[in-house]
């Protein structure tokens, strides 16, 4: 099914009611701040539902059943982590910790999350410090969008990754070409999907990630 706006969002990806209501605010908060600071690409934004809302939400049904804490690097606007917050933290216990480095992005983040309920909680800090990483610990999963090429992505998620995590990365049309490089230092399983958002887009999915040295 094709998303293109709110409505068919709604229908594909099957969340409730109440939890559309919840994006609906979202929305308003992300336009409303975007005329104080760059969120978002200033030209996606007649777009967000297809190209911020679904790219991120498409994560979602490859979150595994037992996730229960969760980390989004780089979160920026929330995408993908806030996304997932609202969708998976609506069906199961589920915590997201959105780690931003930029704190007038962080307010943002906070008040979403004030006039949403999500069940998120913002790190205003640096994803590699280590102070960071102590605070938050292993997680069920990390994900991250537009962070950073796969290889660099990959070492600051890795103090994040146990035995089981699972990584969630939003590609572009280079991704092949970044799990190349990436392979150069580390040894991970990957499965590729194709984005739902976006016809040159890729999900990847990684997972036994470790250093290879």
């Amino acid at each position: 099914m094709q998303v293109v706006d709110r409505e068919s969002f709604f229908r594909a990806s099957h969340v409730s009611r109440e939890t559309m209501e919840r994006f609906a605010v979202y929305e308003s908060c992300l336009v409303e701040w975007q005329r104080k600071i760059n969120l978002i690409s200033a030209g996606t934004l007649p777009g967000i539902w297809q190209r911020h809302f679904w790219d991120s939400a498409q994560l979602a049904p490859l979150v595994p059943e037992n996730a229960r804490n969760w980390v989004d690097l780089g979160s920026g606007a929330g995408l993908p982590g806030l996304v997932l917050a609202l969708i998976i933290g609506a069906e199961r216990p589920f915590t997201v910790h959105l780690v931003e480095s930029d704190q007038r992005k962080s307010i943002f983040l906070r008040e979403v999350i004030r006039r949403t309920g999500a069940p998120a909680i913002v790190h205003n800090a640096r994803m590699e410090a280590p102070e960071t990483i102590a605070g938050i610990g292993i997680c069920d999963g990390v994900s991250a969008r537009a962070c950073a090429p796969l290889d660099r992505l990959l070492g600051w998620a890795a103090p994040y990754f146990g035995p089981t995590t699972v990584g969630l990365f939003l590609k572009g049309v280079k991704a092949e070409e970044e799990l190349t490089n990436a392979r150069k230092s580390w040894k991970f399983e990957v499965t590729r999907y194709p984005s739902e958002a976006d016809a040159e887009g890729t999900v990847l999915k990684v997972e036994r990630l470790s250093y290879d040295r």
